[in-house]
């Protein structure tokens, strides 16, 4: 089970890096996400997740996730959660195996604490 701690120690983390703190939403994904509310968006971000990263040897992996398009895929980049080489180094989850159920929740769960943040910011 994740830990709302470990989701806010890995984002404070994340806020470090000169690369991953750029990433933010657009005026556009800000009124998708919330015209279509959490419970979808955090639908989108398992199924997203699941198909792009899930896998032992995504297809592409390093080039599947579009920059934007969605906010999940906004919110990947912000979390190194866009490829199976980024989920290793940030989220010392390993390379080369399916991900568990368990690290796929908890992988959702940062992406999701991502945009919450990103919606409080605006207004």
């Amino acid at each position: 089970m994740t830990s709302s701690n470990e989701v806010r120690m890995v984002l404070q983390r994340l806020r470090h890096s000169e690369f991953r703190s750029k990433f933010y939403l657009s005026r556009k994904d800000v009124d998708y996400a919330r015209a279509k509310g959490k419970d979808t968006i955090q639908q989108h971000a398992h199924e997203l997740l699941a198909g792009r990263i899930g896998a032992a040897q995504p297809r592409n992996d390093g080039k599947q996730t579009p920059m934007r398009g969605h906010p999940v895929f906004v919110a990947q980049h912000a979390t190194a959660t866009c490829c199976r080489g980024c989920v290793a180094k940030w989220h010392h989850i390993p390379q080369g195996r399916e991900l568990t159920d368990d690290e796929l929740g908890y992988l959702v769960a940062v992406v999701m604490a991502w945009i919450e943040d990103q919606l409080r910011r605006h207004p």
